[in-house]
């Protein structure tokens, strides 16, 4: 008698061993696949506007929350590739290579552009010079230009040095790959460990060019961010023009910009990037659907609204005539 009616309670101890019995991410009955939350990782200079979308997400999704991981870029491709997260925030798509070695782990992936982000280069509020043009940065990191005295708009003398955020952040590889072509960065430039330590830099010397992601310029009141086109900031903003005085034919050019959405938009600046998101989640309900999260709706919008970045979606420009 004991024994039959024991048997009820051991097949169903047997049952919920089953159930719980998958170590692998990949396993379809793992605990990953019954959870609504979303770990993720991302490149560190993102980390305003995403604290803003993780929020919005957590509202749209109440049994959901969207738990941060902000690193260097390298770190974040690591991440999705060793499977610690299903989902990245990154500045370029994953290689041929990364993509199968995601594959070997039985996992498929999506990755799309979301968003545009540009650097603003930031110098002290004391410095006199602002203005200088896409051939003079590459020459700053090739070592060609170390004194403030060899721009080609200046007001002063002096050793003239760029810092930056990580060594590893997309920011070096895109100094490296895009301005240096695929060279190592030499020269009087340095790396200080987060664009927090940039700004902080730059508060406090005249000397330094720091190398920051736009949307870290925001004005503080109280616990709200206001865009106000860069002004009321602790340090200014730089024009930046793809050739300065003259274009390549000598024409009178003066094509500075500042990185607003617009002349993103533009293309009339030049130090811009897109932003990607990277997903190997395998979930499909919609409620932890977190890779088309990003490309629609209300995400585009805090964008474009609440931050220095440009939604890849659609967006209007339009004259505006003060009366």
């Amino acid at each position: 008698m004991k024994k039959i009616l024991y048997l009820p309670l051991l097949m169903a101890i047997i049952a919920l061993a089953a159930c719980g019995g998958g170590k692998g991410d990949d396993k379809p009955n793992n605990k990953y696949l019954h959870e609504d939350d979303v770990e993720y990782a991302a490149d560190i200079s993102f980390e305003p506007i995403m604290e803003e979308l993780s929020e919005l997400f957590s509202f749209r999704h109440p049994g959901a929350s969207m738990i941060p991981h902000y690193v260097s870029e390298d770190s974040a491709i690591r991440m999705i590739i060793r499977d610690s997260v299903r989902l990245a925030i990154t500045t370029r798509k994953l290689t041929q290579q990364e993509q199968q070695n995601i594959r070997s782990r039985g996992h498929n992936f999506k990755q799309s552009l979301f968003a545009f982000d540009a650097f603003a280069l930031i110098v002290n509020k004391n410095n006199p010079d602002t203005i200088i043009n896409l051939s003079e940065i590459k020459k700053i990191i090739s070592g060609e230009i170390t004194d403030w005295g060899q721009l080609e708009v200046t007001h002063k003398t002096g050793e003239l040095n760029l810092v930056f955020d990580h060594s590893g952040s997309s920011t070096v590889r895109f100094m490296k790959d895009s301005l240096n072509g695929g060279k190592p960065i030499k020269g009087n430039v340095f790396a200080q460990g987060s664009n927090k330590e940039v700004i902080k830099m730059v508060q406090e010397r005249q000397d330094v060019i720091g190398v920051v992601s736009t949307d870290w310029l925001r004005v503080y009141k109280g616990d709200t961010a206001i865009i106000e086109s860069f002004q009321n900031l602790d340090v200014k903003v730089m024009m930046v023009g793809r050739y300065g005085l003259k274009d390549e034919l000598g024409i009178d050019c003066k094509d500075w910009q500042r990185p607003y959405q617009y002349y993103i938009a533009s293309n009339e600046y030049p130090l811009y990037r897109g932003v990607y998101v990277l997903s190997t989640d395998s979930r499909k309900r919609s409620m932890v659907n977190d890779f088309y999260f990003y490309l629609k709706g209300d995400a585009q919008r805090v964008i474009c609204n609440s931050s220095q970045l440009l939604p890849f979606s659609r967006v209007q420009v339009r004259d505006v005539v003060a009366h």
